[in-house]
Formats: C-alpha cells, structure tokens, sequence
C-alpha cells in the first residue's frame, strides 16, 4: 500500500501511525495517497481511543520528496487536464491544514529527502524528529513553482531572509542547519525510531491533549537525541551574514543580482546560486510577493493565498516546462515564459494572488473532504 495505516494500542490508549510507503518514489504524494491520510486523520480526530498520531516514512532514502509532479505531467501538458492537478494541490493543502490544526499531538519522523510537500507535513506536525541524514529544502524555483505547501507561514518564521533565500535558491538544509533555525525540534538515530514507537506503547495515554502532551514532551526528553556538536557542521553558520546582507533591500531584481554576483569557493553556496541562475523568474516574483503578503495572514489564508497561487501556475506554462525539463525529458534547460525577473510584468504576478476565497466557498474547510 503507497500508505499504511495502523493502529498500535498502548498500556492505556492508542497511537495512530501513518507510514508513507512509496519509497521507489521516494515516498512522493499521489492524490490517493493524500486522500487516504486525510481519511485516517478525520477519523481519529474523532476516535477517543487515539490519543497521538505519528506520521513516518518508509526506507532510508526519503521521508517524502513532495508532490509527485512527474505524475501530473500528463494532466499540465499542453493543458490537458488542469482540473486534475488542481485537485491534487487542494487536497494536499487541506491535509496539511489538517495536521497543522489537528487537536491532538503528532510527531513527525523524518529522514532522508524532506523536501517540498515533505516539508509541508513536518512543518505542520507539532513535534519534528529529524535524522542524521535528513536533508531539508523548497526547491520549487527549479520546476516553476513556488514553495507551497504552507511555506509562507513556516519561511516566514526563520530568522532574518532565510525564507526568502531558501525560497530564491532551494538551498539545502542538513540537520545541523535544521536545528539551528528551528526547522526540527531534535535529531534521533535512524535505528531509534522503533525505539521510540516501543515507549510510546509502553505509556498511558489519556485522551486529553494538555495531559498527553506534557506526557510526551517528557518522553522526548528523555530519549537519547544526538549531541548537536556531534552533528556534521552546518552551511548556514558559514553564510548567514552572507545570506542577510545580499538579500537586504526592497527590490527584488536588486537582490537577485547581488546574490548572482556573489563569489564563493563553498560548493554548497555555489549550488544555491546556480539553481536561483537556472530557476524560473516566474517563481522568484511569487516567493517575494507570497512571504510579503503572508506576514499578515493567518493559516488558513496562507493556504488560500497559495491554493490561487498554485491554480494560476497550471494555467501558465512554466511548471509543465520546468517538470519536463527536470523529470521527463531530464535536459535541465527549461524555457521560461521570461528570461529574467526583470523582464517579467507585473500583471503576470498579481494574477497569482485571485481569487480570494470567502468562508462560503473556502478551500480549507475541513469537513468538505
């Protein structure tokens, strides 16, 4: 099954575990896949027996890698099929909606890939367990995207423009980066996670949220979690003042070129300015508008704001090409609809952010799944 689902009972209660299982994919989310987690997290919400939830992925390779964009192709290509994707975004924003307002404690086990909508489900778990392996980034610029999936909430958050950088250049995070700008919550060993899952079983769980979550927060505490100066050195130690100082300022083309004009021997650096030199302008104008214009939102109208964002991406052509250029014909040189930020018009942007849903037609309502 692409998502396994299973109930563990406990000494007193029970634990929902969702267990993404797609590692040929690296676990990435299909319609039904999302679907079938929803389903599970609308029943437990209402199930007293299930006290906590832990969401996990299979294989060592991936938590989750996001979307599986390869498959919408068919449905973007030459606009075949939009309602399509434009279903899958809907319903993986509701999910992650659901997680981040579930009222009961979820831990998020992750490691490998946590990228893109992989990020959006650790992101919205109330407690985020990372492994040594894990590696962290929004590399939606290379594809025509936008970081999604709840990111102008969670970017917003990080120090400085961190957000904005990471969403200009996909940078990738490791876990020492992770834990430093608040990403993960802590690092357990791979082999720690079955561990883990056994003292769960072992406690007694009550079913009322403040008393089980002070009962976990305790348990956590008490597991063996990697001594972060152990921990392979982070990039962004390196080049945060860096980071701040080029992504200053209040034009956005300004910034682009000071950041493209940067020079560092860092592979890790050089790999962030290339990808922002090859990614789409398209995506770079809607990180900068969505982080803006998400500082004033609540969640709710984050993923609002994002579900019209993703509706106009299908409807324009970059996303198809980006796909294509990175995952079907895998020739890495996308044709932008522009070649530059400069060059791109400002209606073209603005036409991101419409609609604006109202409460009666609003995406996000939990019980029209």
């Amino acid at each position: 099954m692409p998502v396994e689902v299973a109930e563990l009972a406990c000494r007193e209660g029970h634990i929902g575990l969702i267990t993404l299982n797609e590692p040929g994919t690296l676990n990435a989310l299909t319609e039904p896949m999302v679907d079938q987690m929803q389903q599970a997290l609308n029943n437990w919400a209402k199930d007293t027996r299930i006290c906590l939830v832990v969401l996990q992925g299979a294989g060592e390779r991936a938590f989750c890698a996001g979307g599986n964009i390869k498959a919408l192709y068919p449905a973007l290509k030459n606009h075949r099929d939009p309602e399509t994707a434009a279903r899958f975004f809907t319903s993986e924003y509701r999910l992650d909606f659901t997680l981040h307002r579930f009222p009961k404690p979820v831990i998020g086990l992750a490691g490998g890939i946590v990228m893109g909508g992989g990020l959006g489900l650790l992101s919205a778990c109330r407690y985020r367990l990372i492994h040594p392996n894990a590696t962290l980034a929004m590399p939606e610029i290379s594809i025509g995207l936008f970081p999604d999936v709840g990111a102008s909430w969670f970017l917003n958050r990080l120090p400085g423009r961190l957000g904005l950088f990471m969403g200009l250049t996909g940078a990738r995070l490791n876990v020492t980066d992770a834990l430093r700008v608040g990403l993960a919550d802590m690092v357990i060993e791979t082999e720690q996670t079955s561990t883990l899952l056994e003292r769960l079983q072992q406690e007694r769980w009550s079913g009322e949220t403040a008393a089980d979550d002070n009962r976990l927060f305790r348990l956590l505490n008490q597991l063996e979690a990697l001594d972060y100066r152990a921990l392979a050195p982070g990039h962004l130690e390196q080049h945060e003042q860096t980071i701040a100082r080029l992504s200053a300022g209040d034009e956005l083309p300004a910034i682009v070129a000071q950041l493209l004009s940067s020079e560092s021997a860092d592979p890790w650096w050089q790999a962030c300015i290339e990808t922002l030199r090859t990614g789409c302008p398209v995506t770079a104008w809607l990180v900068w508008n969505q982080l803006r214009k998400g500082q004033q939102m609540s969640l709710k109208d984050v993923f609002r704001m994002e579900l019209a964002m993703a509706r106009e991406c299908i409807r324009r052509p970059d996303l198809a090409e980006g796909i294509r250029a990175l995952l079907v014909d895998k020739d890495r040189s996308p044709r932008w609809s522009y070649t530059s930020v400069a060059e791109v018009p400002e209606d073209i942007i603005e036409r991101h952010f419409l609609p604006v849903w109202d409460d009666a037609t609003d995406p996000m309502a939990l019980d029209s799944v």
